[in-house]
């Protein structure tokens, strides 16, 4: 039980900025994200719990199209915007055309052209947009529903993908997970969709799984697998997607 415990604090170390003291989750082991995958969609709802809080505080005093985008900035704060920053790098590289190999020297510089930026507007925009036609509670629990979904759906690219490049932020899970273990993990985050949010939260759920996978399918056919930044670019994906059928579904008049 320790053991698992340790997993789960290292998802949560490896996916915020969290200060969590590397004694309480490495223990002398070499950095292995892959071997934690099944924690990933309850380290996304641990950690969606700190933007979900905000936005219930800042909902009772603030109109929503406010609130929505406090609880998007301090989770912004809370992750690193690593997963964003993925997504921006994964724009521009993949945006701007060429072959494998120019795409790939793309997504490795840090500075932002004009695909990622409009890649990160795109992407707060939604979810802001999604957020602000829902009422507090409801949009708590689709924060919730969306960050434990889009966490898991990146296991998809462990078990059925390779790693596109020789090292890298992504090679901590380079070596990949069994089918059976995404199924796990899947399994995991669409519970816990269908214990928050209902029937609702259980299509929210697959619909942020086929947006991710979508995505993972080009990235295998456009570069021959994921990078650190793909995997941050499904989570962005799976996230807004989740976001959007629910404010779909829960939107008051």
């Amino acid at each position: 039980m320790l053991a698992e415990l340790g997993k789960l604090v290292q998802a949560l170390a490896f996916f915020s900025r969290l200060p969590f003291p590397p004694a309480l989750w490495r223990q002398g082991e070499p950095w292995r994200l892959d071997q934690c995958a099944r924690w990933f969609p309850i380290a996304g709802m641990l950690i969606a719990l700190i933007p979900a809080a905000v936005l219930l505080a800042a909902g009772r005093v603030l109109p929503m199209s406010i609130a929505g985008g406090l609880a998007l900035a301090i989770g912004l704060l809370a992750t690193g915007a690593m997963h964003e920053d993925g997504l921006s790098d994964t724009a521009d590289g993949l945006g701007g055309g060429g072959s494998r190999e120019k795409a790939l020297e793309i997504m490795r510089d840090s500075a932002i052209g004009s695909y990622g930026a409009a890649a990160l507007v795109f992407s707060i925009g939604l979810r802001w947009a999604a957020l602000a036609v829902l009422l507090p509670l409801s949009g708590a629990a689709a924060l919730l529903i969306a960050h434990s979904s889009a966490r898991a759906a990146i296991v998809a690219a462990l078990a059925f993908s390779g790693y596109a490049r020789n090292q890298g932020t992504g090679s901590t899970v380079a070596v990949g997970v069994s089918p059976s273990e995404f199924g796990i993990t899947a399994g995991i985050a669409v519970l816990l969709a269908l214990l928050i949010g209902g029937f609702a939260g259980l299509l929210a759920a697959i619909a942020g799984f086929a947006g991710a996978a979508m995505l993972l399918w080009y990235f295998h056919h456009r570069i021959g697998g994921y990078t650190g930044d793909g995997l941050g670019a499904m989570e962005q994906i799976g996230e807004i997607t989740v976001l959007l059928v629910l404010a779909s579904a829960w939107s008051h008049p």
